[in-house]
């Protein structure tokens, strides 16, 4: 890899994640990099900036922070091709991050990219649009959303709890309806998320897959579904007198959803790069320490021994 041009995001109002971002940035530029840094949060997105105002290619993003940031800059920089470096500063649980540890020798982690020494991991998109109109003729009314983790479907109102009524097609199939707080759709990335929470399957992250989880659904019969990745899901909001069915992208609000109005969400054109500096990487250990499984506690003194 070559460190010609980097961008730096770090957690937007993370005095210790702008300190990280702080040295980086004058390591790299010690080493004749351009680097363009900026603050990302709910208020603050650098990505348009960087991308506008790169000079040459860029080579790596290197993101600080939690999930939540690096979700964001996966939207932003999957389909320029831009690889993820993203360290777990000021983050919670951390499940797409290397952990800071691997991160306290800067300067030996420039050597390492410099001379190719790490993995690159690919990981699925979710892209979706928003389309008006009747039968097979329908026109696209938003721009494509992309997700790493999921899209959601569900109602939002500031003085209630609204029960959302969707109907879910399947490959131009109408599959089931669903009654209850909404539907998340996830790719394998996001089935630690939003979807396990919703009592669904945790899938392999180097899987290609699409699940439908619904969230609290008023049958017991509703159940999630595993698909192929090359499955189109469209989903009609009905019954939604309030017009309150909004559209969320990785948790954030990406535009609302009118009666006639069908969300398209298949796998996207684009998948995010992630840069993995631990030489024993280990997506079953991810889990157990993320999760904290048994497999946190117990310890034996070789892999099979009762000992």
């Amino acid at each position: 890899m070559e460190l010609k041009q980097v961008i730096i995001a770090y957690k937007a109002r993370d005095p210790q994640s702008k300190r990280w971002a702080e040295i980086c940035a004058s390591q790299l530029e010690h080493r004749k990099c351009h680097v363009l840094m900026g603050p990302s949060g709910p208020k603050d997105n650098p990505y348009p900036v960087f991308l506008a105002s790169a000079t040459q290619q860029i080579d790596l993003a290197i993101v600080l922070g939690g999930d939540g940031t690096v979700l964001t800059g996966a939207r932003h920089l999957a389909q320029a091709g831009v690889p993820i470096l993203a360290v777990n500063v000021g983050g919670h649980l951390g499940f797409l991050t290397e952990s800071v540890e691997e991160f306290q020798d800067t300067e030996s982690v420039w050597d390492r990219l410099l001379e190719d020494r790490y993995a690159v991991q690919r990981r699925m998109m979710l892209q979706a649009a928003v389309y008006e109109g009747q039968g097979s003729d329908l026109e696209p009314i938003t721009e494509n959303y992309l997700a790493l983790n999921e899209m959601c479907i569900k109602p939002a109102s500031a003085d209630r709890m609204i029960t959302s009524i969707l109907e879910m097609e399947i490959d131009n199939e109408v599959v089931d309806q669903y009654q209850g707080d909404g539907l998340v759709i996830s790719t394998p990335t996001g089935s630690t998320g939003y979807t396990v929470s919703a009592n669904g399957p945790i899938m392999h992250d180097g899987m290609e897959a699409i699940t439908i989880t619904p969230i609290c659904p008023m049958s017991l019969s509703s159940r999630p579904i595993v698909l192929p990745p090359g499955s189109v899901v469209s989903v009609w909001p009905l019954g939604d007198f309030d017009l309150s069915t909004k559209l969320w992208t990785d948790g954030v609000l990406a535009t609302s959803i009118w009666p006639g109005h069908r969300i398209d969400v298949r796998m996207a054109d684009y998948r995010s790069k992630f840069i993995i500096l631990r030489e024993n990487y280990s997506y079953y250990q991810v889990l157990r320490e993320k999760l904290l499984w048994a497999g946190t506690r117990v310890r034996y003194n070789s892999k099979h021994s009762a000992n």
